[in-house]
């Protein structure tokens, strides 16, 4: 096991799971009853496709629909957990050997709604966050949000854009009104 799998399941491990209002919650419950179905069946599929589950993978509690922090090592593209938006706590970590397979297989997807860059590298950051298909790129950090600057997804994650001047879009109707003057006012 490589130290990064190491340190991301300690993290996972460390991770506070609680009421979401609590400031020193890092991770809520899912929505409702039927996301945590979806997570909870995806990580059995990861299982059932040959990914090396390191941690999590069940219910957190004997209540609410609290889902562990879930990380997985070993994954292939062809995997589901590869392939679908999972909107729950669970750590794909694939290996590749270089910066163009990296790119390649990040853009080898129907989706692209955000992508996250760790790295102490500025052109390795450059490259990659201009060169990856996603709507929002992180770096050094992940979901973070602010109300100035656009979130929305490319390809088959999403159509427009949340926050941000772009996000006021969709409450606007753009009107053209075109007058002949009957005669040159100059």
């Amino acid at each position: 096991m490589t130290s990064f799998v190491k340190r991301s399941a300690e993290r996972a491990k460390n991770r506070v799971i609680g009421n979401p209002f609590d400031l020193k919650t890092e991770q809520g419950p899912q929505v409702d009853g039927e996301q945590f179905g979806k997570i909870m069946s995806l990580i059995e599929s990861g299982n059932k496709e040959g990914a090396n589950l390191v941690y999590g993978g069940a219910q957190h509690g004997d209540k609410g629909f609290f889902i562990q922090p879930t990380v997985f090592s070993d994954v292939q593209d062809d995997m589901t957990i590869a392939k679908e938006e999972i909107f729950g706590p669970v750590m794909q970590i694939m290996k590749f050997k270089d910066m163009n397979e990296l790119i390649e297989r990040a853009n080898n997807t129907i989706y692209g709604l955000a992508a996250s860059v760790f790295t102490k590298d500025i052109d390795k950051m450059n490259t990659i966050a201009s060169s990856v298909r996603a709507g929002t790129v992180w770096v050094n950090c992940y979901d973070v949000l602010h109300s100035q600057a656009p979130f929305g997804g490319f390809k088959m994650s999403g159509s427009g854009r949340e926050l941000g001047e772009y996000g006021l879009e969709q409450y606007t109707e753009v009107k053209t009104v075109t007058i002949k003057l009957p005669q040159k006012n100059s």
